[in-house]
């Protein structure tokens, strides 16, 4: 027969806090990266280009 151990399990719970303001500071910030580039492409495609 085997020995019954008592075993005691702790139980830990995390929570992930963030701040909402700083994702959509995040957010805002790398859609007018995106922006940015895009006009630059843009302007590249449709005045630089023709000139060659």
């Amino acid at each position: 027969m085997k020995p019954v151990r008592s075993v005691d399990i702790e139980q830990k719970n995390i929570e992930q806090k963030y701040d909402k303001g700083l994702v959509a500071s995040t957010f805002i910030k790398y859609a007018a990266y995106i922006i940015i580039f895009f006009g630059l492409l843009y302007f590249i495609v449709r005045y630089v280009f023709p000139l060659f």
